[in-house]
């Protein structure tokens, strides 16, 4: 897999213990320091939203930069190359806001047949609009940070710890430049900086018992997991698809203008053991058509907004993105190669997703991880 100039993915790091976090990109197991290597102070800043507020043409111009350097001016750049060995990577972006989408046709049907067995599995505005809830940016933690299991009410009478803890593999997008209120967002790659991988934990016997009439609530917002990189969307122009046929045609302001379908490929593993492969470019609804939805009554964007796709899974039992589809609700719990059986998360278990995406002349992108293992019940 590709961590070479066709990738270049953004993160934050500090070298040591006490120094003050800065952003770099990964460039094969390395990261390169920015501030030093570009002699510019928006990345002395520890975060990337300086940055990414400065919009698309600050963008392409700052990655022809590095990549050039990175080509020619190697006696330049091998002194700000540190090896990730020796640093520590840090939360990439400040979350200003956080919305969560439920974009993928498979899983919302799953969820249907489960709980609607007898009805249709699809609610009669799914295929009309891209369903979301805005969740909690303060729990929006990275890669690494261990998960509490979360205690609240599983039914009338019944509180303590969830029981049915899971996992949504999902594709995160960043906002870099903002909107005013009032105003509806623009074109899609006029706004999104990329993409980060996230894992958005669920606590399902919680969500049951709450998300009626309003939706997803402390189920939800005790954490949610990003990847230490954002892929910029320059690096995944091979990965771009036309998004999958809609039926029936969405309104106009969802009307597609560009192909924002994007061949990734997502992989879960549970303690080490790979348990699903979720394909992204089957999702239903586009990011381009998640943006527009999100802004069409004028809430503003602003930046550092992360939106999500949702869980990702396909048609296929070995492609679902979320234990509960897994193990059909506890129903069927499937096997993990050392024997051991899982429907739920349990205990010490360690979840990480990866992905992957084609990149330029049959190279492979890697859009990094998303890992964390769950601890007991406070």
């Amino acid at each position: 897999m590709s961590w070479g100039p066709e990738n270049l993915p953004y993160g934050v790091f500090s070298r040591q213990e006490g120094q003050t976090p800065r952003v770099g990109v990964r460039y094969g197991d390395h990261v390169l320091d920015l501030a030093e290597a570009l002699h510019d102070e928006v990345f002395a800043t520890g975060s990337l939203n300086a940055f990414m507020s400065r919009g698309p043409a600050a963008w392409r111009a700052t990655r022809t930069l590095i990549q050039n350097k990175l080509s020619t001016d190697r006696a330049v750049t091998e002194g700000h190359l540190v090896p990730l060995d020796q640093v520590t990577l840090h939360l990439p972006f400040e979350v200003a806001d956080y919305v969560d989408f439920y974009c993928s046709l498979e899983h919302a049907s799953n969820l249907g047949r489960m709980f609607r067995p007898d009805g249709e599995p699809l609610m009669p505005n799914w295929r009309h609009l891209p369903v979301g809830y805005h969740g909690r940016a303060g729990t929006v933690v990275p890669s690494g940070t261990p998960i509490v299991r979360p205690v609240g009410q599983r039914g009338a009478g019944v509180f303590g710890p969830s029981a049915k803890l899971d996992i949504e593999a999902e594709l995160g997008f960043v906002v870099g430049v903002p909107t005013a209120l009032g105003e509806r967002a623009g074109r899609f790659e006029d706004h999104v900086f990329g993409v980060t991988l996230v894992n958005d934990w669920s606590a399902r016997d919680i969500q049951a018992w709450e998300y009626v009439p309003l939706g997803p609530f402390l189920g939800k917002s005790f954490a949610t997991s990003v990847s230490p990189w954002v892929t910029p969307l320059a690096a995944l122009s091979e990965a771009r698809v036309e998004g999958r046929s809609q039926d029936p045609e969405p309104p106009a302001y969802l009307s597609r203008q560009d192909p924002w379908g994007l061949d990734v490929r997502l992989e879960v593993a549970v303690n080490g053991e790979v348990v699903s492969r979720p394909p992204y470019r089957d999702m239903y609804w586009t990011p381009d058509q998640m943006l527009a939805h999100m802004t069409v009554n004028g809430a503003s964007l602003r930046t550092g907004d992360l939106y999500a796709s949702g869980t990702v899974s396909g048609a296929e039992q070995t492609e679902r993105g979320s234990l509960i589809e897994l193990s059909w609700n506890g129903t069927e719990p499937f096997k993990l190669p050392d024997g051991s059986t899982r429907s739920f998360l349990e205990d010490g278990d360690v979840v990480t997703i990866t992905a992957t995406a084609p990149g330029p002349g049959g190279a492979v992108i890697s859009l990094g991880e998303v890992s964390g293992r769950i601890e007991p019940a406070r």
